[in-house]
């Protein structure tokens, strides 16, 4: 699919429009709150961004193929109160769907963090299910980590891929590796001197350090004081304590390599100091791994290859296993391309987790 057009809400530092421009598509909007992240957005992508999308109405966003949205975690978040459509920003939901409902693109992409899953018992993500298939939206949703896509960062976020037209979709694939770090770290001598930590907090984390360090390695500390030595990065968070990811255990990560941890391109640059580098890479998104999802998508509405049904699933699975169907239990279905499947062979039970694009 060549020549689609796009919009871009809750745009962020333009994260998930960097993948989306770069396999042909053409931003006709994008919309974004807080200045700094306007800055920095206008400063890359030649644009500035319209402002709260609360205030903006939807006849007046441009018709489009595919809508984007990043739209706020921190309602759904492990970091955040979990406080869910009780918070304000939780509700910048139904801002999507409005717009969804008056423009019907052909296809859009949610992002957020997994812990919108389980939200509320699971009533939150059941919600959104509900608001988008009444739109007669076709949808998928899986939690992808970054770390199975390229990046030396562990970073899992659920995506949920809505197509008008009910289509097959299949997720992309985990690539089987990471970058390694000592191609994202940049030498200490190149570092400015403030990112360094005091001999105090150095000290501090050796002293908590479980095993020998090894290098190059990132030193993360969680909520409960425990210090963790890793090849990769835990997930970038955009209002952590300043000190809770060292590199090598002596200095704070630099506003480059924060970037590269998320993927962004190396000419990228964010407007602000070392704080807003910091909120604004943490509330980005992977590139590598929006990009995977992207050509996936496009691939879809290119085929546009007709959803299978469950009851047609089911049958393709008899034939493939040679069981009878009334033999076959399907476990907890849901609307993504993985069922979890139950089956009966010659009288032993089985479980598998079974891809059913791929029968």
């Amino acid at each position: 699919m060549n020549n689609f057009n796009f919009i871009d809400l809750f745009a962020g530092i333009g994260g998930i429009r960097i993948p989306f421009e770069k396999l042909g598509g053409i931003c006709v909007f994008s919309s974004e709150w807080d200045k700094y992240a306007q800055q920095t957005y206008t400063h890359n992508f030649g644009e500035i961004p319209a402002g709260d999308i609360t205030k903006i109405d939807e006849i007046d966003i441009p018709d489009h193929d595919i809508l984007l949205a990043g739209f706020p975690c921190q309602p759904f978040s492990i970091i955040g109160d979990k406080q869910g459509f009780e918070d304000t920003r939780g509700t910048l939901f139904f801002d999507i769907v409005r717009i969804l409902k008056q423009k019907q693109p052909s296809a859009f992409l949610l992002e957020n963090v997994k812990q919108l899953l389980t939200h509320d018992k699971g009533q939150t993500f059941a919600v959104i299910q509900e608001q988008l298939s009444r739109l007669g939206y076709t949808t998928y949703h899986k939690v992808l980590n970054a770390l199975d896509f390229g990046l030396p960062q562990k970073r899992e976020r659920i995506f949920i891929i809505g197509f008008r037209e009910p289509i097959a979709f299949d997720f992309p694939k985990p690539i089987g590796a990471y970058k390694p770090l000592s191609e994202v770290l940049e030498p200490d001598e190149g570092v400015e001197p403030s990112l360094f930590a005091s001999e105090r907090i150095q000290r501090s984390r050796r002293e908590k350090c479980k095993g020998t360090p090894f290098f190059p390695s990132i030193w993360h500390e969680n909520k409960g004081g425990n210090i963790s030595v890793l090849p990769f990065s835990c997930a970038l968070r955009a209002g952590a304590s300043y000190n809770y990811l060292l590199v090598n255990g002596i200095r704070r990560p630099s506003g480059r390599e924060l970037l590269r941890l998320q993927g962004f391109p190396e000419d990228f640059e964010i407007v602000g100091n070392m704080m807003q580098i910091r909120k604004q890479t943490g509330n980005s998104v992977a590139i590598p791994v929006v990009q995977a999802i992207a050509k996936k998508m496009l691939k879809a509405l290119q085929e546009r290859k007709p959803m299978i049904l469950p009851e047609e699933q089911l049958l393709l699975f008899e034939n493939r296993i040679n069981t009878p169907a009334n033999e076959i239990k399907v476990e907890f279905p849901s609307t993504t391309s993985e069922f979890d499947v139950f089956f009966s062979t010659r009288g032993y039970h089985h479980f598998a987790s079974v891809d059913f694009w791929q029968i």
